[in-house]
């Protein structure tokens, strides 16, 4: 596995309190994060501190939450008005079967 790029250096990490090319190249939170940039839809490849990236993270998760609550809820409503309309023609069946004994 190759060694993890060093941060640019300049900023100063909360948790060592040491400019951030010095320790976050040995830190298990230095990650790897590669996908799609919601945003913009360029590929993302970047490699940072996983606190930093957490806000963006949050975001995109909330937003896979409202994408499966709205497919739950439009399930549910395919699923309700399926059951309705085999609702309604079983009480006419059986309407039928009461007024004339027929099945």
């Amino acid at each position: 596995m190759p060694q993890p790029p060093k941060a640019d250096a300049g900023l100063i990490c909360p948790l060592h309190k040491k400019d951030v090319s010095k320790v976050c190249h040995r830190c298990p939170w230095w990650l790897h994060i590669r996908g799609t940039n919601k945003n913009t839809g360029g590929d993302v490849d970047n490699w940072g501190c996983a606190i930093g990236f957490l806000p963006m993270l949050l975001i995109e998760n909330a937003q896979m939450q409202n994408r499966t609550g709205a497919a739950v809820e439009s399930f549910r409503n395919e699923l309700v008005s399926g059951v309705v309309e085999a609702v309604g023609v079983a009480a006419d069946a059986a309407s039928r079967f009461i007024e004339t004994g027929e099945r």
